[in-house]
């Protein structure tokens, strides 16, 4: 797999202008203008820069990571350094919009290079993408001129730490827009919740637990078809819980039905679970329930 250390080789492999800053490149198609198209289709590669890119495709299949995703217009698409791309000949590039990428280390020695990797959009698939309304749109518009002007000036002392300055407001607006698409899909929400309870029980049904332990958030997320930061947030947003708080409520709730079967042992429920180390489960049962597996069965009398 192809990787590009630097954003100049990374724009030259995809037959693009090379930037007018070594570590920064801004193509917008503001007016009656339009953004250049980049190589038709490319097998998997990887680079050291972050994008953010609005309107750049308008049908076709593109590989983000493991996730396909038929594009439409309207789509804020932030990718980070390390993401797999992949495409073909199907992918149809928009002319219209705009594309950011930096490197980096670009942001070395700024509040934003500690900032930026809290956004957790940087990690959503391509079909998580941020779509604006048109009062949005315009709103990032004005930002991403700004960060133009100074782009395309005879840069100065001043240019780094203005254009670090926008792209920092820039992705604040899409943190508060974020918040506004996942407020407005609650539907959405409670259908992950539900998605997510399925695979839980498919997988708990199926007996791997013993087998192959616990699934993990990434797991379960890829048989979903989101990304596990995506699925996270979501459902933190609607429950006020995390994946993981999920996943141990479930179990717990399991766990207390096994446990009403006074033949097994503690530490057989436990393996039976999925847990390694029976006293780990111990611990979780009796954070989550206030006491322990072997006190829940004295509740009961089963002991």
């Amino acid at each position: 797999m192809n990787h590009f250390i630097t954003l100049s080789s990374y724009l030259d492999y995809l037959g693009l202008p090379r930037p007018e800053h070594p570590m920064l490149s801004v193509f917008n198609s503001k007016g009656d203008g339009y953004l250049p198209c980049p190589r038709e289709s490319s097998p998997p590669i990887t680079n050291d820069c972050y994008s953010i890119s609005f309107k750049k495709y308008v049908h076709g299949k593109l590989n983000y990571g493991r996730t396909k995703y038929d594009f439409t217009n309207g789509a804020l698409i932030f990718i980070a350094p390390g993401q797999v791309l992949q495409w073909d000949d199907s992918v149809v590039f928009e002319r219209k919009g705009f594309s950011i990428n930096f490197h980096e280390d670009f942001l070395k020695g700024t509040e934003l290079a500690h900032q930026i990797k809290k956004y957790g959009f940087f990690s959503y698939s391509v079909n998580e993408a941020l779509h604006l309304s048109p009062k949005e749109e315009k709103q990032i518009e004005t930002i991403v001129e700004n960060i133009e002007i100074e782009y395309q000036n005879n840069q100065d002392e001043f240019s780094k730490e203005i254009i670090i300055s926008q792209l920092d407001t820039l992705l604040k607006y899409a943190n508060r827009f974020y918040e506004r698409q996942f407020l407005n899909r609650k539907e959405l929400s409670n259908d992950l919740l539900e998605k997510f309870n399925m695979h839980l029980s498919k997988f708990f049904e199926s007996g791997q637990l013993q087998e192959k332990g616990i699934p993990s958030i990434e797991q379960i997320a890829g048989r979903m078809s989101v990304s596990q930061r995506y699925l996270s947030d979501t459902l933190k947003k609607e429950t006020g819980k995390t994946t993981t708080e999920h996943l141990h409520l479930y179990l717990i709730d399991e766990a207390k039905h096994i446990l009403l079967q006074p033949n097994k042992s503690i530490s057989e429920v436990a393996y039976e679970l999925g847990f390694e180390y029976p006293p780990y489960f111990s611990r979780l049962f009796k954070k989550k329930e206030g006491i322990s597996p072997t006190e829940y069965r004295e509740k009961f009398n089963l002991n």
